[in-house]
């Protein structure tokens, strides 16, 4: 048990790094590491995935508000970015998160994977992101792109329990924001999310009961990864912004690919 509280613990550090440094509010790491702890620990389980997903949604509901908090205070927050994005990313993450109780695990896991392979495509190949585009100004965000965009954030974001950065930070750093600011936009914009999914996959129906567990929530692995969070986002935020852009943005798609193999990895 103590074991298995250390490993939770280390993984909780490298996600309060990914929260300050990526906007992930932890959600690309808890999943896939949720996911094999409890395989690894439980067997293959038919709510491995349901169980990782929530967790990492109520991982990720704290770790974004604390990040949020910080970003606040250094001035970093941009409000015609952050609303009325937020209201629509809230209403499909409310949806997406009452269609990830309906789908079956095996299905959810290759959505993941799926999700994250067309991301690092669309980061690769697309002109915008790596580069950040030269406009004399950041370019506001248009109706469509708040709202359409907010609400398939929202609902891909959910049902995945990932926060949205990945999708929201390329959408900032195409308007012509620096990578710094993108992330420190996509913290705030992870709380609805993050609420959203807690709430359902904590009340869902018809969830078997186990211990430790309210809901699909996972209350130990939840106290196990911020522990280790929660103290390295407050030391990370001290050097956030030091990072130069083009490499900022080259490891962001890094992070991504290896959470890739590790998902594949776990599966087999």
């Amino acid at each position: 048990m103590l074991t298995s509280f250390l490993v939770l613990f280390l993984f909780g550090c490298l996600t309060g790094v990914t929260t300050v440094f990526f906007g992930f509010g932890g959600g690309f790491i808890t999943v896939p590491v949720v996911y094999g702890f409890l395989r690894a620990t439980a067997g293959s389980g038919t709510d491995a995935m349901h169980v990782a997903v929530a967790t990492s949604t109520a991982v990720m509901l704290v770790n974004a508000v604390v990040a949020a908090l910080a970003q606040l205070r250094q001035g970093r927050l941009r409000r015609e970015y952050v609303w009325p994005l937020a209201a629509f990313i809230m209403v499909g993450a409310v949806a997406g998160s009452f269609v990830a109780t309906w789908i079956g695990g095996t299905l959810l896991r290759v959505l993941f994977i799926v999700y994250l392979l067309v991301t690092i495509a669309d980061s690769l190949l697309r002109k915008g992101f790596l580069s950040v585009a030269h406009h004399e100004r950041p370019q506001p965000l248009g109706r469509a792109a708040t709202r359409f965009g907010g609400v398939g954030i929202g609902a891909v974001a959910s049902c995945l329990g990932v926060g949205g950065s990945v999708m929201t930070v390329p959408l900032l750093r195409r308007r012509g924001l620096p990578m710094a600011n993108a992330i420190a936009m996509a913290n705030p914009l992870s709380v609805p999310v993050a609420v959203a999914g807690t709430v359902v996959y904590a009340l869902a129906p018809a969830v078997p009961a186990h211990a430790g567990r309210f809901g699909y929530v996972d209350l130990v692995a939840c106290a196990a990864l911020l522990s280790g969070s929660l103290p390295t986002i407050a030391v990370a935020r001290r050097v956030a912004g030091r990072v130069p852009d083009r490499i900022h943005s080259l490891a962001y798609i890094a992070l991504l690919v290896l959470v890739s193999v590790v998902m594949v990895a776990t599966g087999i």
